[in-house]
């Protein structure tokens, strides 16, 4: 007669069948991961960061648990960083291809396209509806959470470098009024792709046909920011 298999913990058989356990496990926990994160980009998008609960995002993400969000990612500040970060992945490839393309360069419109260009790529490539663009809209616009979007952004080398360029490809700006324009670019930027956003999102007419034009029209806004002439302080403007 046959021999039972050997099942005790730590025999080749106890490791046969417990591995796909293991990795059915693993599945289970990033599938519940992506879903936590897709429902709270979502909701965030929609109504905000304060006004959304830890509670809810594991509701909308069909979590029995109402705690799985701590579970699997701990704060909410923890949760909205990591979705910073999985949309950042993609972004900082195109960005960091671009500025290696472009090397060193006074061209002002270069480095604008290096800034914009791979966050409406990004956009196009996920297909719709998306809700990115105006979950970073609602977290720029959270006192809470600025400063936290503010720095997974600038923890980007391409970023940075891009940021580099376009300073220098525009001396005549000073220190003060260069950054004064960069936070007018960053605003720009993030609410026009919102505002496509949610048309595409809701079925309305767009501004422009494509993500790509919406790239070349805001390019085409900000070189005038970046290039305007600036007024001295204290001058009467007429």
């Amino acid at each position: 007669m046959g021999h039972a298999a050997d099942r005790r913990p730590g025999t080749r058989v106890d490791r046969m069948m417990t591995v796909p356990a293991a990795v059915s496990r693993s599945d289970r926990a990033s599938a519940t991961r992506e879903a936590i994160l897709n429902a709270a980009e979502r909701l965030f998008a929609e109504e905000g960061l304060f006004a959304v609960s830890n509670r809810r995002v594991s509701e909308a993400a069909g979590q029995g648990n109402n705690a799985a969000v701590g579970y699997h990612f701990g704060t909410k500040t923890d949760l909205v960083r990591a979705i910073a970060h999985r949309h950042n992945g993609p972004i900082e490839r195109t960005r960091a291809r671009m500025v290696a393309e472009v090397g060193e360069t006074d061209d002002t419109r270069a480095w604008l396209a290096c800034m914009v260009r791979p966050v409406t790529d990004h956009l196009a490539d996920l297909g719709r509806p998306t809700w990115f663009a105006r979950f970073s809209v609602q977290a720029m616009a959270d006192p809470g959470y600025h400063r936290l979007m503010a720095e997974e952004s600038l923890s980007s080398s391409s970023l940075r470098r891009a940021l580099h360029g376009l300073q220098a490809s525009t001396p005549h700006l000073t220190r003060e009024v260069g950054e004064e324009r960069r936070e007018m670019f960053r605003h720009l930027v993030l609410n026009v792709c919102a505002v496509r956003e949610r048309e595409l999102a809701e079925g309305e007419p767009t501004r422009w046909p494509t993500w790509d034009d919406t790239a070349t029209g805001l390019i085409d806004a900000l070189y005038g920011l970046m290039t305007a002439p600036m007024t001295p302080i204290g001058t009467i403007r007429r």
